[in-house]
């Protein structure tokens, strides 16, 4: 079984206020550091800090050539990453004191993909190998069906939430994983019991699982609902949090480990993830999450 992420590749500038800013406001902003991310890239290699082997699929723009080079420092597979003209994708983000940020994305060179390069990179991979996707590239639609059509297993992250999502046979998802804000825009409740009860009459044959932020997360399958409390840190910046839940939570399906462990080794990873700057930076590696889950502590 093969591991493939088909997603994006960002330069990340963070930005460091007292307070995110509001409409109308002008505020000097503390400093700013350029740091290497992307749902897709945190993702990969988040997993190949857990222990996975990973392909990652995607395209970088001028000056993209730190994001291919983190890949290969972090033990991720680059063979499906091709560089085109053009811009690289990149965010604005606002760090505020309290680890809290906000983030404005621009596509660039994520928003280039084309079917021929999704027919190239699915090629290499067959029935029973997963793939990995969010909705920060174009032809997301495209990739679902042909992955479908392969019978790989199919996990989506659906943010973040827009039109395209329309566009996508959601049906065809072997598992969700979703914050409460995404739930809502799927489902149209707010309730995290809701979402789970509207996600499973919508997509019966999916799993998913919903983070809750302060509240933990939660997750259902045909078996049940397991749920998981956060451990508390010192938030000093929390952007790649949810990324770092997704990549160990991946992970402990992978290795076959029970819900409840999986959800728990998760946690951990994520709350050592906000206990640190920058994105993919932040993002602990397997011997640590262990360490801390022997220790009972983070």
């Amino acid at each position: 079984m093969k591991v493939l992420n088909f997603g994006s590749l960002n330069l990340d500038y963070v930005y460091q206020v007292e307070s995110i800013l509001i409409p109308g406001e002008t505020q000097a902003s503390k400093s700013r550091q350029t740091f290497c991310g992307g749902k897709g890239l945190n993702q990969s290699i988040a997993l190949a800090k857990a222990g996975i082997p990973v392909y990652h699929a995607g395209l970088i723009g001028e000056g993209g050539e730190p994001l291919l080079e983190v890949c290969k420092e972090n033990g991720v597979n680059t063979e499906f990453i091709r560089q085109i003209p053009g811009p690289c994708g990149h965010t604005v983000i606002q760090v505020d004191e309290n680890g809290q940020n906000c983030i404005l994305l621009f596509g660039g060179s994520n928003r280039s993909m084309t079917k021929e390069f999704v027919d190239t990179v699915l090629d290499s991979f067959e029935e029973g190998d997963i793939i990995l996707l969010q909705n920060e590239i174009n032809e997301l639609g495209y990739i679902i069906d042909r992955a479908y059509e392969k019978h790989m297993m199919i996990i989506l992250n659906p943010s973040p939430f827009d039109n395209a999502l329309e566009n996508c046979d959601l049906s065809k998802i072997s598992l969700f994983l979703m914050n409460e804000i995404e739930g809502f825009q799927i489902t149209g409740e707010k309730e995290p019991d809701k979402i789970l009860t509207k996600v499973k009459a919508l997509y019966p044959k999916a799993k998913v699982v919903l983070t809750l932020g302060g509240d933990g997360s939660v997750y259902q399958d045909e078996t049940g609902i397991y749920r998981q409390g956060i451990f508390k840190v010192k938030a000093v910046d929390t952007t790649a949090a949810g990324d770092t839940f997704t990549g160990y939570f991946i992970s402990s399906i992978i290795d076959g480990l029970p819900v409840q462990d999986g959800l728990e080794l998760a946690a951990k990873a994520s709350a050592i993830a906000v206990s640190r700057p920058g994105a993919t930076a932040s993002i602990p590696l397997r011997s640590e999450v262990v360490k801390e889950k022997s220790n009972g502590k983070i």
